[in-house]
């Protein structure tokens, strides 16, 4: 199993999204999944983009931190 972080572009900004998943293929269909959980109404997504796979073990995490205005 691995951790991904992606990025979800949006109209109005940036979202940020962690996944658990086994392969990348089902990472970037979760993605989809959580989206339309999230939001009341599933947004325009502009661009999805993994900036980070990590394989999941001890001590294993990622650093969110929002853009700089």
């Amino acid at each position: 199993m691995y951790l991904y972080r992606f990025e979800v572009t949006l109209e109005d900004g940036v979202v940020p999204v962690i996944i658990v998943a086994e392969n990348d293929d089902r990472a970037f269909g979760q993605v989809d999944v959580e989206l339309e959980k999230h939001f009341l109404s599933v947004p325009d997504v502009e661009e999805i983009t993994l900036h980070e796979k990590k394989r999941i073990g001890k001590g294993c995490g990622f650093v969110l931190q929002p853009a700089s205005e």
